[in-house]
């Protein structure tokens, strides 16, 4: 008996521990990860590796907030949910980004005091989507963002909402969204009277429960409402409403709070309220947008219809299926794409033999994505109150259709016209406007506006006046939506994926969030000259949400891509002839799971052949024309939910041998096969459980080698979980060491220098010279943003880094590559300068309004210790013609020389060589003649040549 207890105790605990939440990192270890980065930062080999974004912009990214300046709207800051802050004075023409200084670029919600110049930033997007980067809490600035001061709340991860008293700028109200995917208490409504010192917590509802808006009369700032928003999110289910969403009234300036969505207030209550916006048009009128969750009733009296649907086949006897007609059956199958084998005859055949049931005509059309689509939830609905959020009524009679689709949980801005108490505009895939108080609605959606919308600022002195913020950046409109201009300037793409092709100059690839796929030159000017052209260098190349690419090593022109849950085309970009290519399940199999981001690899050995995962891996021999499962399921089986979980998510074949195969599932799973999927091994099971396997990398330099990174983004693990194996991945080396704490995305070797990796996580990038033993963070230029995908360009010998929220940089690795044990033991290397060619324009420029064209050449150095350095420039024979004080830091260190030399310098040139003429150039200074020219820092020399 106690053996049986003990045995159910066991089972049972084992369940729970397989089933259980993973731990959320805690707020105090999040702080000293960003102290950690911080020293990091300070004294990082590479700190002077600068690098520079090369776009693009024109498709932009994801705006959360406006703050505008009331007085002059030219002024205003915009938010981008994972690019930071950016500043205009001129209407949108240029922006600077302001939040660089700080230690996140996630954004939740920005508020400005306009009268004292101080800009609140809430850090962490509020909406909830799969890509909602976790903030840091509320940062300060009273410099306009050339410092910030963390004001606290640093567990809250995502914020909702600010208000600033516009009497008491030390008065402020937040609304905390909370954790995303683990419960935490961190989260409510927050007040401050001390401009931050400390903070009040005046509204908790429960550890699920979070604020997702707050608003407040423009002249009465006591009077408040706020919006409280249950929801569950998981890797493989989204749950966005509950019985806790509510909203809430405040008479005191946020001090207490009374719920107002009470059963008898007309607005809905119970499990399925969902995510709610509010606007405040005085202290009477208070309009609502709610995302209903609760059911559609049946239509009972739906019109019969002589075409099937797949809702037919799910109670359909086999009697019945073999009854049906030849043509109406073919009818259905093509219509929805069965594939041509699968035609009336055959079907009815398999039917028959008891191979196939009528239910697997519609489970073939049945994955994850296709059923969070089909929910039929009321979705979108406007209520409005005229006494003060005592009572409610729905605006409209009508749904309210294709505004949220299926996925109202990632929208629900609401704004009303300041001078018009009946005009409303309400945003989601469109953007919508009402003159009538929400009775009707139209469209103000326009050719250049992307969808997906989610703030707005509506000029409360300037009627039609509107900026909107979407999933593609910037809009603004002089006449109520009817027209609008497009702002997109900054470099703010959300890179899911980036590759690179072997033309000269090389492009550069990449699929983004919402923007579909791009390609363009690397070497692309980055301005806006191409007005001139009409011609932007990037050009797209698919839509949806841009997905991994991969380019045929042969051309150029054949590529690989799609957009999200598996949806893959192969282009020829030459002919622009699209084949739609994802693998279909056979007729009677589960349907295949496809992740979000589908991982497809073409093979190193045979460009022809291509893999894709989806829960198994599948292989095409013929370039995606034919596809054959070449494993089981290589997952843990998937989870009940709405959104699709057991896909793979990386794939990675060794250079070494054809079919020596790893893959890596989004539930933790890590295979090998060595022989093209005839055997496959699970090696992860001394690895941490039920993370995300963000990346499994065949080592190019050692057969039996392979890197995993473990991501644990979807529990709010945030810990850094980075691995090495030596023997295919029978044991594991944890090589995470000094990097802080942030979820990592992916790991890359060097192609030429095998102790070299570069590592991207969810706050930065990281070089590690030593495999692993430690890591030094790459800071010049780059911001601390997401870094989701990092490729090189062997060749160019470019590193490229591909961010989720400031587009796509690049830097020289050269340098880098030549690191070796000698250098490390020496006081100082002095590497090659490359060569340049001499130039009669030095110093001239095309005219007298022209810039003066000034020419320049690096010099790159490792120093073993941080100290002045003397840069000598000697003629052929040794002689001092200029010299360069630096002061260098224990690392690479980078100096621009402008080729020019001094007074003294030419007198000594000309003395060695009297045929040599050197005249002052038209910017009054001598520059260096063509001749060989030596660099000597300390004892170390090096030649280049001015040709």
């Amino acid at each position: 008996m106690n053996t049986l207890k003990s045995l159910s105790l066991s089972l049972f605990l084992s369940t729970f521990i397989a089933f259980a939440q993973q731990p959320a990192t805690s707020a105090e270890v999040i702080s000293q990860a960003l102290s950690q980065k911080k020293r990091l930062a300070e004294t990082s080999l590479v700190k002077n590796v600068a690098f520079e974004n090369i776009g693009p912009t024109v498709m932009s990214g994801r705006v959360v907030d406006l703050a505008v300046n009331p007085e002059n709207p030219t002024e205003f800051y915009v938010g981008y949910a994972s690019g930071g802050v950016w500043h205009t004075v001129n209407n949108g023409t240029t922006f600077t980004p302001i939040l660089d200084a700080s230690e996140t670029q996630n954004v939740g919600d920005i508020a400005v005091d306009w009268k004292n110049r101080t800009i609140w930033v809430g850090t962490g997007e509020n909406n909830s989507s799969r890509s909602s980067y976790a903030g840091i809490g509320v940062l300060k600035s009273t410099d306009n963002g050339k410092t910030w001061q963390h004001t606290g709340l640093k567990d809250s991860h995502h914020v909702g909402r600010i208000l600033i008293n516009p009497n008491n700028p030390d008065e402020v109200v937040i609304g905390v969204t909370g954790h995303l995917y683990s419960p935490n208490q961190e989260r409510g409504i927050y007040k401050t009277i001390d401009g931050g010192q400390t903070w009040s917590q005046t509204l908790f509802v429960d550890d699920l429960t979070g604020i997702i808006d707050v608003q407040t009369n423009p002249n009465n700032f006591n009077l408040m409402f706020a919006s409280s928003w249950t929801k569950d999110r998981k890797a493989w289910n989204f749950d966005g409403s509950g019985n806790n969403s509510a909203i809430y009234k405040s008479t005191d300036a946020g001090n207490t709070w009374t719920k107002v969505s009470t059963e008898k207030s007309g607005f809905p209550t119970g499990n399925g309220v969902g995510r709610i916006g509010l606007t405040v048009y005085n202290d009477d009128i208070i309009y609502a947008l709610h995302d209903s969750q609760f059911r559609r009733p049946s239509e009972d009296n739906k019109k019969p219809t002589n075409t099937l649907t797949k809702e037919d086949f799910k109670s359909m006897t086999t009697d019945t299926f073999l009854a049906l007609d030849d043509k109406k059956l073919n009818t259905y199958l093509k219509m929805n794409g069965f594939q041509e084998k699968y035609r009336a005859n055959n079907v009815k055949q398999m039917v028959r033999s008891g191979n196939v049931k009528p239910i697997d005509l519609a489970k073939y059309l049945e994955d994850a994505n296709s059923m969070l689509f089909d929910s039929p939830v009321i979705g979108a609905e406007v209520y409005k109150s005229i006494d003060g959020g005592t009572t409610w009524q729905k605006t409209h009679k009508d749904y309210i259709d294709d505004l949220y689709y299926s996925y109202g949980y990632y929208f629900g801005e609401i704004r009303v016209d300041p001078q018009d108490k009946n005009g409303i505009y309400i945003l989601g895939v469109p953007i919508l406007k009402s003159k009538d108080g929400g009775k009707t609605f139209t469209s103000i959606s326009a050719e250049n506006v992307h969808a997906d919308h989610q703030a707005l600022w509506v000029n409360p002195k300037k009627s039609g006046h509107l900026i909107d913020g979407n999933d593609g950046g910037l809009n603004m409109s002089y006449d109520d939506g009817e027209n609008w201009e497009k702002l997109n300037v900054n470099p703010v793409g959300q890179f899911y994926s980036i590759n690179v092709d072997n033309e000269s100059p090389y492009n550069v690839y990449g699929g983004l969030q919402d923007n579909g796929v791009w390609f363009g030159p690397h070497n692309a000017r980055e301005d806006k000259s191409w007005h001139q052209s009409g011609h932007y260098p990037w050009k797209s190349i698919m839509g949806g949400d841009g997905m991994q690419i991969q380019i045929d090593s042969r051309n150029h022109n054949i590529v690989y891509t799609g957009y999200q849950f598996g949806n893959y085309y192969r282009l020829n970009l030459e002919t622009e002839e699209n084949t739609y290519i994802q693998p279909k399940h056979e007729l009677g199999e589960s349907p295949y799971r496809f992740n979000w981001q589908t991982p497809i690899l073409l093979s190193p050995h045979n460009q022809d052949i291509l893999y894709l995962g989806g829960n198994k891996l599948m292989r095409s021999m013929n370039q995606g024309n034919d596809w054959t499962a070449i494993s089981e399921d290589l997952t843990n089986g998937g989870k009940k939910g709405n959104v699709a979980y057991g896909t793979l998510t990386s794939i990675s074949e060794s250079p070494f041998q054809f079919g020596l195969i790893y893959t890596g599932s989004d539930d933790g799973l890590v295979y090998v096969t060595k022989n093209a999927g005839g055997n496959w091994t699970n090696i992860s099971n001394t690895l941490p459980k039920d993370l995300w396997v963000s990346r499994v990398v065949a080592s190019q330099h050692k057969k039996e080698r392979v890197y995993v990174t473990l991501n644990g983004y979807r529990w709010d693990d945030f810990k850094v979980y980075t691995y090495m194996s030596n023997n295919y991945g029978q044991t594991w080396k944890d090589i995470s060491a000094n990097i802080p704490t942030s979820p990592v995305n992916v790991i890359k070797e060097d192609p030429e220098n095998e102790n070299i990796l570069y590592l991207g996580t969810d706050n930065g990038a990281y070089i590690s010279f030593n495999q692993g033993q430690n890591w030094e963070s790459f800071n010049k230029g780059l911001p601390n943003v997401a870094v989701h995908d990092i490729v090189i360009q062997s060749e160019a010998k470019d590193l490229l880094l591909g961010t989720h929220g400031r587009s796509i940089y690049k830097t020289d690795i050269s340098k880098l590559q030549l690191m070796n044990p000698t250098m490390l033991s020496n006081e100082l290397t002095l590497f090659k300068v490359d060569n340049i060619r001499h130039s009669s324009r030095w110093g001239s420029s095309w005219g007298k309004w022209y810039d003066t064209f000034e020419p320049e050449i690096e010099f790159a150095f490792y120093s073993n210790t941080s100290e002045e350095k003397i840069i000598k420039i000697l003629s052929e024979k040794g002689t001092l013609l200029n010299q360069v004080k630096v002061s260098a830091d224990k690392g690479f260190n980078y100096v621009n020389y402008d080729l020019t030399l001094t007074e003294k310098g030419r007198k000594t040139l000309h003395k060695e060589n009297t045929s040599i003429e050197i005249e002052k150039a038209k910017n009054n200074v001598y520059y260096l003649p063509k001749g060989t020219y030596t660099i000597q820092i300390d004892n170390e020399k090096t030649n280049f040549e001015v040709k």
